[in-house]
């Protein structure tokens, strides 16, 4: 069984020791997940359980078990390569759009100027009579070295050459080079809220941890969706909550209903609340993360395009391609390949533009009834406040202390009674000693 990286992250940030309920909490898994994966873990890298004598568990797992794993499974070294061959390989993707676009500019512009020399020297041959007049013999290309050097974009700084000069020297700054900037242009830089159900679990269970594992239903509502106004007087909305980490509902004498959960409320270590945003709030997506001027110079270049392919096909018509052959004939046979590209490299950010409004505005309506849910319990009414009250009443904090374990892995079991022993018998000459 291949080690779960989320469990792994968060023994990490954890301090390497942790309980069932530390992880469920702080990655937002489910408790029958989270412990099956630690049991996991524990057995691959070379992990000690830590019985406390009240019988709570917990998982002490070495600094340097990642590359216990690394040695151990070849499924994590595969990933490790794997994720460093794709991360080129998408790089090379990302920027191949660019060099499609300069190479299609460039391919239609010479096109067009050997098409346009061409003809000039067609007219220039019947106005002179037989071509008296030519110089030199052969094709002249008038104009075509005054052609501006387009290879400057490749500059990953060129819209901040002149902001770059007067910059200081420490400056480590870096922004989006240009054929990211067409890809950032044309796609997007992915989705905002790709792990808005991990930030959802992560923040729940972080909630009920703060409140030491007894909380009311109001006091998740500004993390959950899909509430209407019936599943929100009945409390529906919960129950993802109460299977993903084990919890119980409890009904007080006046018919309140109040949840918790006696495996969050096990902690392998004293700390603090851990920080929770007050209400889950989406991320609005964006256009681009490219410069204004790379957006406005991807607009131009593209417009080009559009406008050399449309100029290229009026000069391609008859058999003029097949006439001259060559580069011209190369780009006849691509001819509606650059122009579908010229095409599409203006309609598809349009498009995605739209879209990106009617997104946002969604999530803008998410987060204002999410934040809603926040202004309820935040201005609690008599009722809810007794709710919070009676909470507290299943609210605890247990800690599996070190001091008091009755079992560990790390010694064999002679050698731990050995030592309670010993700490039985010290704790009994204190007590005498302390009596006489």
């Amino acid at each position: 069984m291949t080690p779960d990286p989320a469990i792994m992250k968060s023994v990490e940030k954890l301090g390497y020791r942790v309980s069932v309920g530390d992880v469920a909490s702080h990655a937002g898994l489910e408790i029958n997940q989270a412990q099956k994966g630690l049991l996991a873990l524990a057995a691959d890298a070379g992990g000690h359980l830590q019985v406390a004598e009240s019988g709570e568990i917990a998982y002490l797992f070495p600094k340097n078990f990642r590359s216990i794993l690394r040695n151990k499974f070849w499924q994590l070294r595969w990933q490790e390569w794997w994720e460093r061959v794709w991360g080129v390989l998408f790089y090379l993707i990302r920027i191949s759009f660019g060099i499609i676009l300069v190479i299609s500019i460039l391919l239609m512009v010479a096109a067009i100027a050997i098409i346009l020399i061409a003809m000039s020297n067609s007219e220039g041959e019947g106005d002179s009579g037989g071509g008296s007049s030519r110089r030199g013999g052969g094709f002249s290309f008038p104009g075509i070295w005054f052609f501006p050097d387009i290879f400057w974009i490749f500059d990953p700084s060129y819209d901040h050459r002149q902001v770059r000069s007067r910059r200081s020297s420490n400056d480590s700054e870096k922004g989006m080079n240009f054929l990211e900037a067409i890809f950032s242009f044309l796609f997007g830089d992915g989705d905002p809220n790709v792990n808005l159900e991990e930030r959802r679990w992560q923040a729940i269970g972080g909630v009920i941890r703060n409140y030491n594992g007894a909380i009311a239903a109001e006091q998740i509502a500004p993390y959950c969706d899909e509430i209407s106004a019936i599943n929100l007087e009945n409390e529906d909305y919960v129950l993802p909550a109460l299977a993903r980490f084990n919890g119980y509902p409890q009904v007080s004498d006046v018919g309140e209903i109040i949840y918790y959960f006696p495996e969050l409320q096990i902690s392998a270590t004293r700390k603090g609340e851990q920080s929770v945003a007050p209400y889950l709030k989406e991320k609005s997506w964006r256009f681009s993360s490219a410069s204004s001027g790379q957006v406005m110079l991807a607009i131009g270049l593209g417009a080009a395009n559009l406008i050399l392919a449309m100029v290229l096909g009026s000069l391609l018509q008859g058999n003029l391609a097949a006439e001259l052959g060559g580069l011209v004939a190369f780009v006849d046979s691509i001819y509606w390949l650059l122009l579908g590209y010229g095409s599409a490299f203006l309609a598809v950010p349009l498009i995605r533009y739209f879209w990106i409004q009617y997104q946002n505005s969604r999530i803008e309506s998410r987060n204002q009834k999410r934040s809603g849910y926040l202004s309820l319990l935040n201005s609690a009414s008599v009722k809810l406040q007794e709710k919070l009250a009676y909470a507290k009443h299943f609210a605890a904090h247990k800690v599996i202390d070190e001091e008091n374990l009755a079992y560990t892995t790390q010694t064999d079991l002679l050698e731990q009674d050995i030592n309670r022993s010993e700490q039985i018998d010290a704790q009994w000459e204190r007590r005498l000693e302390s009596g006489s």
